[in-house]
């Protein structure tokens, strides 16, 4: 398998700010990321946890069905892929093969974070974290594995717990350990955001959740902050629920639709490439016909 999208990843945290990262729940949400032109995918813990289980982000997911999502979302996609692995689904000799599994399964970068299992989502409360030498083995175990030039980002949810210093002591605690790039989860107040990559010497992803904690900002601002990634998780996932309830309950009280209320089936068939497949179909049809012709013959 091609690691090209690994090297572009990296050389986007190397060059660009501000790049907006779209997370998708499934294939298709990907498909039409990469449809409408984004840099990169993120593969959302939480949107797949409510999209393919119908349960809320507390840990639910293991990680056969993640290696399964990031091989569905590899086969139909180029771009950079970032996989939010939670916690690592266990200890640091866990997380090696967890590391081992989805750079096969076509991961670009892995996301790790410092909670303890059964973790939570980062704009819940309630949250608690493991001990600081715990996550920097961790981290340590997902650089020692990787053989693709992975990228390893370290997560840290210690803003509600600890709070703001006790964060930024733990993310450059995780550089130290060979992280990549930081995350530090659901900063409050805007002064804190800013002082964020400032005082990280490493590319910082900044997570903007819609409803949550962290003050929104927009791409500009985020990019002269210095912040490498610009991540939106699950507004994919909170669009297309508003789409299926707007839809849903307008049939349930006319007791018929019209495809102009929804995306035609034409582009339905689109968005899944099927005018491909169906050239493919005809290409094929078209060798066993003349192969058959010439056994008669």
């Amino acid at each position: 398998m091609s690691t090209s999208h690994i090297q572009t990843l990296r050389a986007m945290l190397r060059e660009e700010k501000g790049v907006i990262l779209p997370g998708a729940p499934n294939a298709l949400a990907a498909r039409i990321i990469a449809d409408l032109g984004f840099k990169a995918v993120y593969l959302t813990g939480a949107g797949l946890t409510n999209m393919h289980l119908g349960l809320p982000d507390l840990g639910f997911m293991d990680l056969s069905q993640v290696a399964d999502h990031v091989m569905a979302i590899r086969c139909v996609i180029d771009l950079p892929l970032i996989v939010d692995i939670d916690t690592g689904f266990g200890n640091a000799v866990n997380v090696t093969h967890t590391v081992r599994i989805l750079e096969q399964a076509g991961a670009s970068a892995i996301q790790i974070e410092d909670q303890h299992a059964p973790k939570r989502c980062g704009h819940f409360d309630g949250k608690e974290l493991i001990s600081l030498e715990e996550m920097v083995g961790k981290v340590r175990a997902a650089v020692d594995t990787r053989r693709q030039d992975l990228v390893v980002i370290a997560r840290t949810d210690a803003c509600a717990v600890e709070g703001f210093e006790a964060a930024i002591e733990r993310a450059g605690r995780y550089i130290e350990a060979g992280a990549d790039v930081t995350f530090v989860e659901a900063p409050e107040s805007l002064e804190d955001l800013k002082a964020v990559p400032r005082r990280l010497m490493a590319p910082q992803l900044v997570n903007l959740v819609l409803g949550g904690k962290t003050p929104i900002i927009d791409e500009k601002a985020a990019a002269e902050m210095g912040f490498s990634l610009v991540l939106y998780a699950n507004a994919a996932l909170q669009g297309a629920v508003h789409g299926m309830l707007s839809t849903l309950s307008a049939l349930k009280e006319k007791g018929v639709l019209d495809e102009r209320a929804v995306t035609s089936f034409a582009e339905r068939q689109r968005l899944v490439d099927k005018p491909a497949f169906d050239l493919m179909g005809a290409r094929y049809a078209a060798h066993a016909a003349r192969d058959n012709g010439q056994r008669r013959t």
